[in-house]
């Protein structure tokens, strides 16, 4: 049986329940994911003056062909892009900026150090959001940077971040699509401080003149984004939840929920709807916390279904900026976004082809027996041959097809950037 005629049977299991499946079609391909850079590089980034990796950020493993050059990175993002179904967008951090080996300090930076991802963003007809990067530097080797008790290395950071705000405006400019530029810092402490808000205090200023300096808001959105500890900052960190969540409902910000950056109980989940009463929108980075922030690669797990449905069932595909957070370099880099990437879109199809409107009736009214059963047959539901047939009208491979394609580019271009770097040493 070929996929469409697999797709047309399961279809009418969802019409039964007045699920249109063409108009899931038109409404999914039309959300973009935000694709994260630093998984293809393992977070290394490509400053002239180049610091090992820090601020409670681990990467392990050594597959062969890890991008080192710019060119290498954005062919790696395009491998994955091709095999990703639908339009999206890429997350780029201030490490990867494009300087002919010329040292520029974090603070210095300007939109012409991006001038290059920019062309090619318009090339592929991507949106390109930013983050700076308060990490892996040596102004930030003592676990502090925008709560540092230093007035000056707590001015070099904030002004790295005044000028990540305008690399960002100058993306939305270029590109004709807002750019969240998002702000996460690694300070805390170890061990139990004496003091937590002073720390705090310090924070509060410093992001007080960051968004002081006029940024086109139609052009870049700002996002703040917490954490609940990091290697290093096991005890106690400024920027937490609390912290972040009130100073971006005070300052008109967005609050941008990590999903790898809570207690591992926490459900992520549970707080869209929440955040949502209050927030206009909300950015989300999707990770899979295994133990603590590891950032495993995005798996269809519950709970990427259920943040899938809280997203859907509460019409909020509009309100949500979906961005993905993972590293991992034990496995293939660009099967790794693959990987995730098609499971947070499947995720997002899930939930559309759940019967909500009915489910939210049966809890309206208490009838709490057939929701419960509902919701357990749909599980088993045939959505995968609706997910096969969606990637086949958007001109991907379809189930395990696209493995090929990454065996084939490791083989051609993977290996080869192994064998040269083998070479060279």
């Amino acid at each position: 049986m070929t996929v469409k005629n697999q797709f047309e049977d399961a279809k009418k299991e969802y019409e039964r329940w007045g699920i249109n499946v063409e108009d899931v079609f038109d409404k999914l391909k039309n959300v973009p994911i935000s694709v994260h850079c630093w998984q293809g590089d393992d977070v290394g980034g490509f400053e002239a003056n180049k610091e090992s990796l820090s601020g409670g950020i681990d990467v392990t493993g050594n597959y062969p062909g890890k991008a080192t050059t710019p060119e290498e990175l954005r062919q790696d993002i395009e491998k994955a892009l091709s095999l990703i179904p639908g339009q999206h967008r890429v997350n780029l951090h201030a490490i990867y900026a494009e300087t002919d080996g010329e040292v520029v300090e974090r603070d210095q930076l300007e939109p012409k150090h991006f001038e290059k991802w920019v062309t090619w963003a318009k090339q592929h007809g991507l949106g390109l959001d930013f983050n700076p990067t308060l990490f892996s530097h040596k102004k930030s080797e003592d676990g502090l940077t925008l709560s540092h008790p230093d007035p000056q290395i707590r001015q070099f950071w904030i002004d790295h971040c005044i000028a990540s705000r305008r690399i960002g405006e100058y993306f939305g400019r270029e590109l004709g699509t807002p750019c969240l530029t998002n702000i996460w810092i690694p300070d805390g402490y170890k061990d139990v401080p004496s003091d937590r808000l002073t720390p705090r205090k310090r924070l509060k200023e410093s992001l007080d003149e960051i968004f002081a300096a006029k940024v086109d808001e139609q052009l870049n959105i700002d996002a703040v984004e917490s954490k609940l500890f990091g290697i290093g900052s096991e005890a106690f960190v400024v920027g937490s939840h609390e912290f972040y969540m009130n100073y971006a409902s005070k300052n008109n910000k967005l609050c941008l929920l990590d999903t790898g950056h809570y207690h591992p109980t926490e459900m992520v989940s549970n707080k869209i709807s929440a955040m949502l009463l209050f927030n206009e929108k909300l950015a989300l980075h999707v990770s899979r916390p295994v133990r603590w922030d590891s950032d495993h690669v995005v798996t269809f797990d519950d709970e990427l279904k259920e943040i899938a449905l809280e997203i859907v069932r509460n019409d909020a595909l509009d309100q949500v900026m979906i961005g993905l957070d993972f590293f991992d370099a034990s496995i293939n880099r660009v099967a790794a976004w693959t990987i995730g990437t098609r499971n947070m879109i499947k995720a997002l199809l899930y939930g559309m082809l759940m019967p909500n409107e009915q489910l939210k009736e049966l809890q309206e009214k208490g009838d709490f027996t057939r929701r419960l059963a509902l919701i357990e047959e749909f599980k088993t539901y045939p959505f995968g041959a609706i997910w096969d047939y969606y990637c086949e009208v958007m001109d991907v491979p379809v189930k395990e097809q696209w493995l090929e394609d990454i065996e084939d580019y490791e083989k051609t271009v993977l290996t080869g950037r192994s064998e040269a770097i083998d070479s060279a040493v």
